[in-house]
């Protein structure tokens, strides 16, 4: 009797399990935010609390109406936005290889390593003064601060990312000829990866704090800028409308591009899941 037998099952990349719809992500994301804006709208309505010591929410949606219409939101927000990212890049292109250096040489690490442990309390609002002094007004002591912010975090990360890669891999690598740049682009770079978003991640929110901070200080424009007039005027609305604003970047940025970026990464490079 002849028997068929049962197709051979493929052998390959066993697909993960679909995990919770995005939607379904976004409206948990959401509620949240939704259910402080109702208590909010609650509280001053209950309390009968005048604007002047803190705005309604229709008043924080108008004031963003009135800043969108006259200009002043995309005056704002583009030069908050241009000086944060040359801050950021400048931190990106200093620290990493700087991070890469000291994490390859222990000498280097054990020399340089409480420099950075005493920088990291110091780095941006702390140096907005001398900032101005050196600098003058203007964006570029706001963009020294964002980058001195950024720099020693992600510095730190990228030192612990290299030396978390194991000897046996780096030995191997120079024992096939991998030397030079090439071990650091093949080896230490990829290796230490995770750690470096994960320090980007870090860096970030230190970058946006010190330029908030160094904008109401140091410039005529940008969203720290529109706290500090907001205040001197007594507009409550303007000020929780630019908080608003800063705190809705840092979100689209954290969730759509760093959240993301750090997650790929470790499921490639690292070696634990992202929670």
């Amino acid at each position: 009797m002849t028997t068929i037998d049962p197709p051979a099952r493929s052998v390959g990349r066993v697909r993960p399990r679909p995990g919770p719809r995005r939607g379904s992500e976004a409206v948990w994301f959401a509620v949240p935010f939704v259910l402080l804006v109702a208590i909010w709208w609650l509280v001053v309505e209950v309390t009968g609390t005048t604007a002047r010591t803190f705005p309604q929410v229709t008043d924080v949606i108008a004031a963003l109406a009135e800043m969108a219409a006259s200009g002043d939101l995309a005056r704002h927000l583009g030069a908050s936005v241009q000086r944060m990212l040359i801050g950021a890049v400048l931190a990106v292109v200093t620290a990493i290889p700087f991070g890469i250096a000291l994490g390859s040489s222990p000498r280097l690490s054990a020399f340089f390593s409480p420099l950075l442990r005493f920088s990291v309390a110091l780095a941006g609002i702390a140096w907005i003064p001398i900032a101005t002094l050196w600098l003058g007004y203007g964006d570029r002591a706001v963009i020294f601060i964002v980058w001195n912010a950024m720099f020693f975090a992600l510095t730190y990360n990228t030192v612990l990312g290299v030396q978390q890669i194991p000897v046996q891999t780096v030995r191997a690598a120079r024992s096939m000829g991998t030397r030079g740049p090439r071990i650091v682009w093949e080896v230490l770079l990829p290796g230490a990866l995770p750690s470096i978003v994960t320090g980007l991640r870090i860096g970030l929110g230190y970058g946006w704090r010190g330029l908030v901070a160094a904008e109401i200080i140091a410039t005529n424009a940008g969203l720290g800028y529109a706290l500090f007039l907001a205040q001197s005027q007594f507009d409550t609305g303007v000020i929780i409308a630019s908080m608003v604003i800063i705190g809705v970047l840092w979100l689209l940025m954290d969730r759509l591009m760093l959240a993301p970026l750090e997650r790929r990464t470790v499921e490639r490079w690292g070696m634990k899941a992202v929670s």
